[in-house]
């Protein structure tokens, strides 16, 4: 359009005219004929391709597994194994070549086992049927203190808290001792029956006082 010829002016009508009556840069318009005349290159991934195209550094690899006597290798020993031989390269690469070229080692889904897989609910349906007891640590002015809790599972609701410089069984029963008090009013023989502590293996309630406890309150240890 603009090297047509106007008839009255008796000129090309002008690359700025014309892009005046359009509304459209000069910038933009030169910016889209470049990219018509020009072939588009195919895109490459941004940032610097490391010491080999991926095509040579996955042939690499590949003979650096078949000379391995494992059946399988991760990508860090195989990115290791490359800086011995003099390959420089990014873990990261090694780890995007291994798993676009399927060199990655085989790994088997894991299933359950044993009373470790609950039901897929832990939830109560009244309160005081179970409750959950943990153990976490936290830093104070005066040093590390063991902070003990018991949840209970149906309301969520933090039935006993205790918090000690020293993590013994004898501090992991006090919150225990602080909830049966509240919901079963004493702290006697018997008084919890039917009630469930769970806990994982922690060495403070796997011990003989901890459990020989929770049996005199009727309660049952619960893993």
């Amino acid at each position: 359009m603009s090297r047509a010829f106007s008839i009255s002016a008796r000129r090309p009508y002008g690359l700025v005219r014309v892009c005046a009556a359009w509304r459209v840069s000069r910038a933009t318009l030169a910016r889209h004929l470049k990219c018509t005349n020009m072939p588009q290159a195919p895109r490459r991934r941004p940032g610097p391709q490391g010491a080999m195209p991926d095509g040579d550094l996955a042939a690499r690899i590949r003979a650096l597994l078949a000379d391995s006597p494992f059946h399988g290798e991760g990508y860090r020993k195989v990115w290791a194994r490359l800086r011995h031989a003099g390959i420089r390269t990014s873990p990261k690469r090694v780890l995007r070549i291994m798993r676009q070229y399927t060199l990655l080692a085989h790994q088997r889904s894991g299933s359950a086992r044993g009373p470790r897989a609950h039901d897929g609910r832990i939830t109560t349906d009244s309160v005081d049927e179970m409750w959950g007891t943990d153990m976490t640590s936290v830093a104070t002015g005066e040093g590390q203190a063991a902070v003990f809790i018991a949840v209970d599972h149906c309301s969520a609701e933090c039935v006993g808290i205790h918090a000690s410089a020293s993590a013994t069984r004898f501090e992991a029963l006090e919150p225990i001792r602080q909830g049966v008090r509240a919901s079963f009013g004493a702290f006697a023989r018997n008084t919890a029956n039917g009630l469930k502590i769970r806990h994982d293996h922690g060495s403070q309630y796997m011990s003989r006082d901890f459990q020989n406890e929770i049996r005199f309150l009727g309660a049952e240890s619960w893993v």
